[in-house]
């Protein structure tokens, strides 16, 4: 886990393909102050809520959304902790069956194998929310130590075609929270 000649613990941000990856930088932020040197990750399809060249200057990293080359060097420090967010249902539901057919998914299958802590915010919209498929994959990740949070009733989903107004839906608060638990240990 963590290498005692590196200066800050590494959090990899894995953000997917939802409104409120646009918003990561706050969060970025706030955990760099809390000592945390970060790195994000994107799904192909988040890449059209984030800008990368802001998170790319925030973070002294570059956004890494593909796999590289066999034969190049990975340009990220090895995590210590991961974040999901937010986590939709193609994801949870792949990374479930183990498929890493993503740069983000094959880090998440690999962080499970390494015993890596890692917190997963799902954000469907409420009727994929109902789908059986996405209820197993979220016991199965949470049977494998994924801190999993999701409550719809203390942080309701958004509906269907919502749009721009599903961003103010998406449960940052609980988010920090958790992490600054996970901080702690």
């Amino acid at each position: 886990m963590s290498d005692p000649d590196r200066p800050h613990r590494v959090l990899y941000v894995i953000a997917c393909g939802g409104r409120p990856a646009g918003d990561l930088p706050a969060f970025v932020e706030e955990a760099q102050a809390n000592g945390w040197e970060v790195c994000v990750i994107a799904t192909p399809s988040a890449l059209k809520f984030m800008d990368l060249d802001h998170l790319a200057n925030l973070t002294g990293h570059v956004v890494r959304y593909d796999y590289k080359q066999p034969d190049e060097p990975d340009v990220l420090p090895p995590p210590d902790a991961i974040v999901v967010a937010p986590a939709t249902f193609n994801t949870v539901n792949k990374w479930a069956a183990g498929i890493s057919d993503t740069l983000a998914l094959g880090i998440l299958n690999e962080a499970l194998g390494l015993g890596l802590p890692v917190i997963a915010v799902p954000f469907p919209n409420i009727a994929l929310a109902r789908h059986p498929a996405f209820r197993r994959s979220m016991a199965d990740l949470e049977a494998l130590g994924v801190r999993l949070l999701f409550d719809p009733e203390a942080h309701p989903l958004p509906t269907p075609n919502l749009g721009p107004a599903s961003r103010d839906l998406f449960p940052w608060q609980a988010l920090r929270e958790e992490f600054a638990k996970l901080a702690a240990q």
